[in-house]
């Protein structure tokens, strides 16, 4: 079964929040790598940085959770894999043309449903419930977290 994870999903496996416990219990589980792409590095890190900002994880918990994310893709339980960009746009704008006005998701939402959805995914981990209502409605299972 071939899954992608939204970033927010990675942010919770790699520091402390309301759903962090849910994440590693989901990972204990997990056989297969999941992809990790461009848009995860990007708005993973942007994630923690805003993080620091808003006083909810400290630089160094930041920090280790980079290293803790390179590690992850050193021991491929995550796998770069980026997938056709200019595919991904189409599909963003299919998805949103048919959903964003009914859901209320946001562009980086669409993304990764389109992402998941160009690598040829079948499950979607996200705790994000207008992501979920438009990756079920793009017919992604939902992984139960």
């Amino acid at each position: 079964m071939k899954c992608y994870a939204d970033t927010a999903f990675l942010c919770s496996l790699h520091t402390p929040d309301a759903h962090t416990s849910r994440a590693v219990a989901w990972m204990h589980g997990q056989r297969d790598p999941l992809p990790f792409t461009g848009l995860h590095r990007l708005e993973f890190r942007n994630a923690l940085r805003l993080r620091v900002f808003r006083k909810e994880i400290t630089p160094e918990q930041r920090e280790l959770a980079f290293q803790a994310m390179l590690s992850d893709l050193a021991s491929e339980v995550f796998v770069q894999t980026d997938p056709s960009w200019p595919e991904v746009l189409m599909e963003s704008e299919r998805l949103s043309a048919a959903h964003s006005e009914t859901t209320g998701t946001r562009s980086l939402d669409v993304l990764h449903v389109a992402s998941a959805l160009v690598l040829g995914a079948r499950e979607f981990l996200t705790f994000d419930v207008r992501q979920g209502v438009l990756a079920a409605a793009s017919g992604l299972r939902l992984a139960k977290v």
